[in-house]
């Protein structure tokens, strides 16, 4: 009988692919997720098994990730779902796991952006297609992986801890907008961690017209990840209170966007 759901992925990214294939077994059943770590007994030749699962699946689901694309396996399987896809046999959804670009011939297809919703929020979608209930746009979700919580201390001090929820973000490179000139403002890394940055005037230009500066912070020795949140501390020099309007972060080299919590509609950056 042929299978449901079709799994193509790389070995390499089977943390992720496992965590979406558990899911799916314990909706479908697992007779109806080929999934090559329980698809596959020992003695099954390889090939045949991949061609049965590729059958006629009603989904196949491919893993886009640096791994996948190099690998002339998972090319062969997602190439021959989407030959199935065009005779309408199958659906073929792509799910980015990582920053790579989405191969030309797939750019037009809908995809699930798991690198920028993070597992939790990537499998919920996958599961809704596969019910039958989605048409989803993941790009237009509002999800985030990253967040951040503003306190205040007694001494006037600004108090920023940004967090990562699902998945390690490669990139700490944050921008926090405030309304004051650098001179009224110091700030640290919290608990003397050291980090590159500094300030730049007249950074983001406000939606409501004139513009904000901001202090540029990436710490130094690797990458976010949820068991690790940032905080950074900005301290009034003087009397006058610091004045926090948003915090973003690089998304792309020239592109810069809100952490949610508070921002206020910035819309333009000229950070070097």
């Amino acid at each position: 009988m042929p299978h449901k759901i079709f799994l193509s992925h790389n070995h390499n990214d089977k943390p992720l692919v496992e965590a979406v294939a558990i899911k799916l077994a314990s909706i479908f059943g697992q007779d109806q997720v080929f999934y090559d770590s329980w698809s596959i007994k020992p003695g099954d030749g390889i090939i045949d098994q991949m061609n049965k699962g590729l059958e006629a699946p009603e989904f196949v689901f491919f893993f886009v990730s640096k791994n996948s694309l190099a690998s002339g396996m998972v090319k062969l399987e997602w190439q021959n779902a989407l030959y199935s896809a065009s005779k309408g046999r199958t659906r073929i959804v792509p799910v980015r796991i990582d920053g790579s670009e989405m191969p030309a011939v797939l750019k037009q297809t809908l995809f699930i952006d798991m690198h920028t919703v993070g597992l939790d929020a990537a499998i919920a979608q996958i599961v809704s297609v596969t019910q039958g209930n989605a048409s989803f746009t993941p790009q237009h979700l509002g999800f985030s992986n990253l967040s951040y919580a503003k306190s205040n201390g007694a001494d006037g001090s600004v108090e920023i801890t940004v967090k990562a929820s699902h998945l390690m973000e490669p990139n700490p490179h944050f921008a926090l907008v405030v309304g004051n000139p650098e001179e009224e403002l110091q700030w640290e890394m919290v608990n003397g961690q050291p980090f590159m940055g500094g300030f730049n005037k007249d950074a983001f230009t406000l939606s409501s017209g004139g513009t904000a500066g901001c202090i540029s912070f990436r710490p130094l020795g690797g990458a976010l990840t949820p068991a690790h949140p940032l905080r950074f501390r900005v301290k009034p020099r003087g009397k006058a209170p610091v004045q926090f309007f948003g915090l973003h972060h690089q998304k792309g080299e020239t592109e810069w966007v809100p952490v949610p919590v508070d921002t206020r509609g910035f819309v333009s950056i000229k950070i070097s």
